[in-house]
């Protein structure tokens, strides 16, 4: 007989798990259901490892850069299984707090095992022990998050080739790492493991990197990228790919200047995500999705049938770890403290970790543009800021959208030291609805990043 619940979360992601405990904490008794590991894809195979590996990256650039500060160092080598294994640690312990956290709280069952619908309000778990379960609940929360695309590329079935997931597990430098994908994925590891000491090229079906953002933005990235080493190639397609007889890589490419073919030792697939729908026979349910598996959800998450919601990069729109979260905020907002938040117009930041970083919030002057909103546009190179120059890391530019009319910033795109951070800033005042005029003529200590914004919001370009 089916088990009666009041909730059922499938997926213990940045979403879910705090979900399922704030559910038990509120009364109800709840399922939360994993296949794998606790704390879903940020945890295990996104955010914590793989910025755990970029800060071993940036170790080594600087360790280079020894002679530049003064300082002169000795060869530089890179231990790949000692930073694999640093990598794995962090994410045990994170991986480990999560699930504490969890089976620490009365009221919440964690179920390991995959989830199916067998109905509407309905579930069938097939626990990883080989038995299955019966569960039923009024509420359902969807929280299983994405997985890395694999393109119909021809060949690509019969080679050896890496995801976001398993170049992570690399127990050497690759010589010759090709990357497929110049978005935020094959940017960052791109740059990482060129630190690390693979020559890296980079192929980019569109006319810029990371196309969301504007041209200059892109461009400038790409100047960065391209003085770092790494071989950047736009406007190219990818035609096939073969294993060759050294056990490396053969792919040929379709670029500007016709097809021609590149070899290299190792090659990453980095074009997107698809979401993890596929298993969940959401057609039991009639639970609506897109052409591409998407979960169709209201702005307070629901979906199509009253009671299951999604959350988290399964419904599409942003898929940042921060997002997931606000979706369970917005969740237990409405669900169990009788308020009405919706996603509708949230301000959504995130920061690429390049080195130097991205750091972005609200909209880019393209998406002002073309809202037809009558905007003003600041902008200033990263070189101009005392305290990058004092650290030496000049490189990149601070961008900013204002709106002309009222004074209040519309967002900003940061690149460079801590571009993250301070975009962070802004944002900040973004949320108190502050005038840009109040970061231009605010005090901040000297010599600190912050002061930057004195000079941005005077430097306006039109």
């Amino acid at each position: 007989m089916a088990k009666q619940y009041d909730a059922i979360v499938i997926g213990a992601g940045q979403a879910g798990g705090p979900l399922s405990t704030a559910l038990a904490r509120a009364g109800r008794k709840t399922a939360i259901i994993e296949r794998e590991h606790v704390g879903g894809t940020c945890v295990n195979e996104g955010c914590t490892p793989t910025k755990t590996m970029v800060a071993g990256a940036r170790v080594a650039y600087l360790a280079r850069r020894g002679a530049d500060y003064g300082v002169n160092t000795g060869p530089i080598t890179v231990n790949m299984a000692q930073v694999r294994q640093r990598k794995r640690d962090i994410v045990t312990s994170f991986r480990n707090g999560s699930q504490s956290k969890i089976e620490g709280v009365d009221g919440v069952d964690l179920l390991s095992g995959e989830a199916s619908f067998t109905g509407p309000k309905a579930l069938q778990v097939r626990l990883n022990d080989g038995t299955t379960q019966q569960l039923t609940a009024d509420n359902i929360f969807i929280n299983v998050g994405a997985r890395p695309n694999s393109p119909p590329i021809k060949g690509l079935e019969r080679v050896s080739y890496l995801d976001s997931t398993s170049i992570m597990e690399l127990d050497r430098v690759p010589e010759h790492l090709l990357i497929l994908g110049g978005g935020y994925i094959g940017l960052e590891f791109g740059q990482m493991f060129r630190r690390f000491g693979s020559q890296v090229t980079i192929v980019q079906r569109s006319g810029q990197l990371l196309t969301r953002e504007d041209p200059d933005v892109a461009e400038e990235i790409a100047n960065i990228l391209r003085e770092d080493g790494i071989e950047v190639l736009l406007e190219t397609n990818a035609v096939q790919v073969e294993q060759n007889a050294a056990g490396g890589i053969d792919f040929t490419l379709h670029g500007p200047e016709g097809e021609y073919t590149l070899s290299g030792s190792h090659l990453l697939i980095s074009i997107g995500r698809q979401p993890n729908t596929d298993l969940l026979n959401l057609e039991a349910a009639s639970v609506q999705t897109d052409r591409r598996g998407l979960i169709q959800v209201n702005e307070r998450l629901e979906t199509n049938v009253p009671g299951i919601y999604a959350l988290g990069d399964v419904k599409g729109g942003p898929a940042f770890t921060h997002i997931s979260y606000d979706d369970f905020r917005i969740i237990r907002t409405n669900l169990l403290e009788g308020g009405d938040a919706t996603i509708t117009n949230r301000l959504v930041p995130y920061t690429v970790f390049i080195d130097p970083q991205l750091g972005r919030v609200g909209l880019s002057e393209a998406e002002a543009r073309q809202q037809g909103r009558n905007i003003r546009v600041a902008r200033m190179p990263m070189a101009y800021v005392a305290r990058a120059l004092e650290v030496d890391e000049p490189r990149g530019l601070m961008k900013a959208v204002v709106d002309a009319d009222t004074e209040q910033i519309l967002g900003c795109a940061i690149l460079g030291l801590e571009g993250g951070e301070i975009a962070g800033l802004v944002q900040v005042a973004m949320m108190g609805k502050l005038p840009y005029t109040a970061l231009r003529d605010g005090i901040f200590s000297h010599p600190t990043l912050a002061e930057s914004m004195n000079s941005l919001f005077a430097s306006w370009v039109e």
